[in-house]
Order: C-alpha cells, then sequence, then structure tokens
C-alpha cells in the first residue's frame, strides 16, 4: 500500500535501504538472536550508509530529510526483525532530545558522531521502582561546583549495554511541588566517573536487542551536559513521547503486515485432509478478519504519521494508534501461530520470534493502560 506522505524520493531510499538490509542484515540477524546483541559494526555500516539520523542538519553531518524517511528506515528495520528497534530509538526518540533541547556546544559535540554511528545512544526514564509514574523518580542529581552528583538506578534500558551517551532523568529538586518540575535530564557519557551497567537483561523477546541496568554511584556528570533547562524535563520527555508512541505503533503495524504475509503463504502451501489449509473455512474467515483490521489499521496509521509530519497536535490519537494497533499485533501473532501449526511453536519458523516479540508493544513508551487515561482524560472524563 502506498502511503499518502511518501514520494519518489522516499521508495527510491526505501529500496536502496532494503537491498543493504539484504546484504548486512537479513543473513545474519538469527546469529545476532542467539548472540544476544546487534554489533556495533552494523551501527557505523548504517551510519556508513546515511541511514542513522537522516533528518539532523547537513552541518552536523545529517542529510536534512523530512520525517517521511524516518517512517521508512523504522518499517524496513521491523520486517528484518524487532530486536532492531534500538536503532530507531537512538534516530527518533533520543537524538531529537539532543536537536530539539541541546545547546550549540552540545549538538556539535555529540551529533556528528550520532550520524556515523560512533556514538550509540539510550534514554533512561524507568527505575526498578518506578515505570509510568515519572514524575516520582529517585535518581537524584545534586550540584557540587560544576559538576552534578548522581546517585540510583535506571532498568529496562534498550542500546544500555552498547551505549555512549545516555540521556537520564533525574531529581533535580527534591522539594519541588507538584513533583514533575523537580525533574531535569542530563546527558552522561560512557566513561563518566562512578557510572556502571549491571545485567544485561535475559528477555522473553527481542534477544538481540540489548537491554540493561544502569547504576549511578556518586557519578560525576559536567554541569554543561545539562539538557534543555533544569526543572524542565517532565515537560521535554511528555513532548518527546508522542514521537516514540508512534514509533512503536509503526512497528506494531508493519510486524502485523509482515506476520499476515508469512500466515497467507504458509496456509496456501501446507496441506492437511488432502488440501491446502487455506481452503478451510476456518482459516479464510481468520485471514480475512485479520486482513480488515491490519487495513484500517494501515489506513489510520497514515493519516496520523501524515498530520504528525505536518507539526499538529496529535497526542489523543498517537495513543489511540499506540494501544490499538499494538493490541491487534498481539492477537494477530496468536491467530498466525496457530494456524502454523506445530510449526509455529518451532524457532526456525519466523512466526515463534514474531509471537515472543510483540508482547512488550503494549507495555513501553507507557503502558496501553496509560494510553487509555490520556485518551479519557482528552475526552474530559
Amino acid at each position: 500500500m502506498k502511503h499518502p506522505y511518501l514520494n519518489e524520493d522516499h521508495e527510491i531510499f526505501r529500496q536502496s535501504l532494503r537491498k543493504f538490509l539484504e546484504k548486512e542484515a537479513y543473513p545474519f540477524y538469527e546469529q545476532w538472536e542467539e548472540d544476544r546483541m546487534i554489533p556495533r559494526s552494523f551501527w557505523t555500516k548504517m551510519g556508513e550508509q546515511g541511514f542513522l539520523c537522516p533528518d539532523i542538519a547537513e552541518k552536523y553531518g545529517g542529510s536534512e530529510v523530512d520525517w517521511g524517511f524516518a517512517v521508512v528506515i523504522n518499517e524496513e528495520l521491523e520486517r528484518v526483525g524487532s530486536g532492531l528497534v534500538g536503532i530507531g530509538l537512538h534516530n527518533d526518540i533520543v537524538v531529537p532530545y539532543i536537536t530539539s533541547y541541546g545547546t550549540e556546544e552540545q549538538k556539535q559535540r555529540w551529533l556528528p558522531k550520532c550520524v556515523t554511528g560512533e556514538i550509540i545512544t539510550a534514554i533512561a526514564m524507568t527505575e526498578p521502582g518506578t515505570g509510568s509514574d515519572l514524575a516520582n523518580i529517585k535518581t537524584t542529581a545534586k550540584l557540587d561546583g560544576d559538576h552534578y552528583i548522581v546517585n540510583g538506578q535506571k532498568t529496562f534500558i534498550t542500546n544500555g549495554i552498547q551505549s555512549d551517551l545516555i540521556v537520564v532523568a533525574v531529581k533535580t529538586d527534591l522539594q519541588a511541588l507538584p513533583k514533575h518540575k523537580g525533574v531535569s535530564l542530563l546527558v552522561i557519557e560512557r566513561d563518566a566517573p562512578g557510572f556502571s551497567r549491571g545485567r544485561k537483561l535475559n528477555k522473553v523477546g527481542l534477544h538481540s536487542q540489548d537491554t540493561a541496568e544502569l547504576i549511578f554511584e556518586d557519578c560525576r556528570v559536567p554541569q554543561e551536559n545539562l539538557l534543555g533547562d533544569e526543572g524542565n524535563g517532565f515537560l521535554y520527555l511528555m513532548e518527546k513521547l508522542q514521537q516514540e508512541r508512534l514509533l512503536v505503533a509503526i512497528g506494531a503495524q508493519t510486524a502485523s503486515e509482515v506476520m499476515l504475509k508469512m500466515t497467507l503463504d504458509y496456509v496456501k502451501s501446507r496441506e492437511a485432509f488432502g488440501k491446502p489449509v487455506g481452503q478451510f473455512q476456518n482459516t479464510q474467515f481468520k485471514i480475512v478478519e485479520m486482513t480488515t483490521d491490519i487495513e484500517m489499521g494501515r489506513v489510520f496509521l497514515d493519516q496520523l504519521i501524515a498530520e504528525h509530519i505536518e507539526g499538529k497536535n496529535v497526542v489523543t490519537k498517537v495513543s489511540m494508534a499506540k494501544w490499538k494497533l499494538t493490541d491487534i499485533a498481539k492477537k494477530i501473532a496468536a491467530e498466525c501461530m496457530q494456524l502454523h501449526g506445530g510449526y509455529g511453536y518451532m524457532e526456525e519458523y519466523e512466526i515463534a520470534r514474531r509471537f515472543r516479540d510483540i508482547p512488550v508493544s503494549s507495555i513501553y513508551a507507557g503502558t496501553n493502560e496509560i494510553m487509555k487515561t490520556i485518551i479519557a482524560k482528552n475526552l474530559g472524563l
């Protein structure tokens, strides 16, 4: 299906990226899943080809293109596998904090290497005792001369092991009322004294995506690494979470499309009782129901992406897309596995991996329950 916000340049870019991935990602992806890591060499190859942060200004090494190119990148990476989500996080979630709120000195210091893949980024919000309730984070940052002293822990951090640059949500004012006004963002670099990494977490799915705990023990961070203004961190997070949630919706929609395609091919070729499984009415009805859900989801998502690119306020619609499309994707994963029969439960069939990978999409970037709360509030309830 042709996306209304994409033109010929985007499609040429898509073909170039797809060709690159067919050579550099598809043949190695299963090994990366076993290794529990995407190699840094893949990041630098992405950077060499202009597939990292293409929307960044040319003076920092980017191509200064529209966000439609980001959509193409995220769709094509998802087609390879959900474990590549860390690249989308780098491109379209973490780096935009620097481009939007960073000083000119910060941009010149960090952005060029973000484009080349020399710097891998992460964002650290979640803590062992704090998930969706960001105003109540416990990690503190106290100013001591020209350095902040950071203490606390973060968990479930995407790119946590490999990251060189981490945007960390901290409390700089413990007395602030309301509490969210005490939240600030610090950029903490790999070699910061007092910073260490805890466990590389063993997840149900997304095996190739490194996810880790981060530990800050009297970690010294230069004051010039404060991102934006002190006390505005919560507002920055709320502003940027919209694009993050849109990325999750894009990933879920793409995964649904991939799962349907592989299942459609399977039921046409797999035979039972002397005929293809696809000729049984139950199979046909299941395929039709999934196709309908996916088609309707795509139309809504494409309209939403177009509005986001135009700069419209899409908070309510993004929340709708995030919860609904991830919910649909989980149901489609289960239906597609069932239609694969016993083979769907075997690791050599891609649907098994997809079934493991998709559930977390309804949890991260704000749980689907939080999405419904946001929608209800915006409806005046």
